[in-house]
């Protein structure tokens, strides 16, 4: 029973006897220590409703407010009672439930900004729970790992690297991470992300959390300065030193040909043989020229000047000189054209490069019989094309590196095929991937989308 229930029946009692002194003292007539007994009664109703004001009535305006705390209700407030001692406590209370609850309210503002935060990113956010599980994933990672976060959460991460998904290279790179470490990984669509597994403590425990930051453009720029100024300085200095070669050795033929015309015939054969090792050696610098003029066109590389054009278009017209990379090898090349396709906005001198070196490194795949075909489609309003070709596959090491500058896994291959491709593909704001599936093809997917803006270094 609570104090004001003792309090009752302790009033009761003496009303009660109050009640029944009353009784007999109308009864039986006054007597002196009869009103003694009711003054002292009277007394002590009066000292109990003063002890109630006091004591009882404080203490249960507190025990109301420990219930507020305890259903955590910090927007209600205690009454003052009118006593000084319990509306000092009332008021030492007001003020804490006041403290709590803007406290209260600026831990919400914090962790809702945090979330807004969070989710506007453009750095991909992972956050586990203490299961290894993901239990928090932004947008931006979303987006990169290309898959929904129903799919995502409460999955660990070594699950989800053997799915078969459009960002498995990257997802399994995720898995492999160490806490504390950051690792730079390329995707086969020529993406460069770089991972970072962190962790931050919680109520004692361990929480991991993966930051992912898509670095494409500034890898990309910072590459091609090192490389474009590496290419500036040995095509200036090649081709100076070339120059003034070729030069003299076509002084050196002229004079061999008047040598050649005042010999005896004895000595003709030895200047043929002269002229001959001329002859290679201008071609030899000839061919070294190219070779470095080859470079220099990949930092060369114009911007784009779009043009509205159908893709089914753009491949008939140009099907015979793509059919003519792979004549040399009897490569059958086949059109599979959807119908109805919107137009996109491409260069179609840059985009014939493109193709060009795809079917090209297609066929260099391929033995002889092979097949490639080039195939449209219309897919979440994004126009594709596709080459297919069923050479010999691209292995998990080489996947890593494709779109590197200068990587190439041919003897005399100079890597730039696929470095254009990605500049003039970025330069329009395509996305595309190239890689083996499972069926043994390989498939380079260019996706033109009809509003897409163009990529500016």
């Amino acid at each position: 029973m609570k104090s004001k229930g003792y309090f009752g029946l302790l009033a009761a009692i003496m009303v009660v006897c109050l009640g029944f002194l009353t009784f007999v003292i109308i009864r039986q007539g006054l007597s002196w220590y009869f009103i003694v007994a009711e003054v002292l009664i009277v007394g002590v109703l009066v000292m109990l409703f003063v002890l109630y004001r006091k004591v009882v009535k404080p203490i249960e305006i507190i025990g109301g407010g420990m219930d507020l705390l305890r259903e955590q209700d910090f927007s209600s407030r205690l009454g003052y009672v009118g006593q000084k001692d319990a509306d000092r406590i009332v008021d030492i209370f007001n003020k804490m439930m006041e403290q709590l609850k803007d406290e209260r309210l600026h831990v919400r503002e914090q962790n809702h900004f945090l979330d807004l935060l969070v989710k506007s990113s453009p750095m991909g956010v992972i956050i586990m729970d203490f299961d290894e599980k993901i239990s928090v994933i932004n947008p931006s990672a979303s987006e990169m790992f290309a898959l929904d976060d129903s799919a995502l959460i409460g999955r660990r991460f070594i699950q989800l690297s053997q799915m078969e998904t459009g960002e498995h290279q990257l997802i399994a790179a995720i898995a492999e991470i160490n806490k504390g470490e950051s690792v730079s990984v390329r995707t086969n669509d020529g993406n460069i992300f770089k991972c970072t597994r962190a962790y931050f403590l919680d109520r004692g425990f361990s929480h991991t959390f993966y930051l992912i930051e898509k670095m494409t453009q500034e890898v990309l720029r910072a590459e091609k300065k090192a490389y474009g100024q590496v290419i500036r300085m040995i095509s200036h200095e090649v081709n100076n030193s070339m120059a003034g070669i070729s030069s003299s050795l076509d002084t050196v033929n002229e004079m061999m040909d008047g040598l050649l015309r005042e010999s005896s015939v004895d000595h003709a054969a030895d200047i043929g043989d002269i002229r001959e090792l001329l002859s290679i050696s201008s071609d030899r610098c000839i061919s070294l020229s190219n070779f470095i003029t080859a470079f220099a066109n990949v930092v060369k590389i114009p911007d784009p000047q779009l043009e509205k054009l159908s893709i089914n278009d753009f491949i008939t017209g140009r099907i015979r000189f793509f059919e003519s990379v792979c004549s040399s090898k009897k490569i059958v090349l086949s059109t599979h054209l959807s119908d109805g396709l919107p137009k996109v906005n491409i260069d179609p001198v840059l985009m014939e490069q493109v193709v060009v070196n795809i079917v090209k490194n297609a066929a260099e795949s391929i033995d002889d019989n092979g097949t490639i075909t080039i195939e449209t489609a219309l897919g979440a309003g994004k126009v594709t094309m596709t080459v297919i070709d069923n050479g010999t596959g691209i292995s998990s090491e080489v996947s890593e590196k494709l779109f590197t500058p200068f990587f190439s896994t041919k003897v005399n291959g100079q890597g730039i095929g696929l470095t254009v491709i990605r500049d003039i593909l970025l330069k329009h704001g395509f996305q595309f991937s190239l890689s083996t599936a499972a069926d043994g093809l390989t498939r380079f997917t260019i996706l033109f989308s009809t509003d897409s803006v163009p990529y500016v270094r």
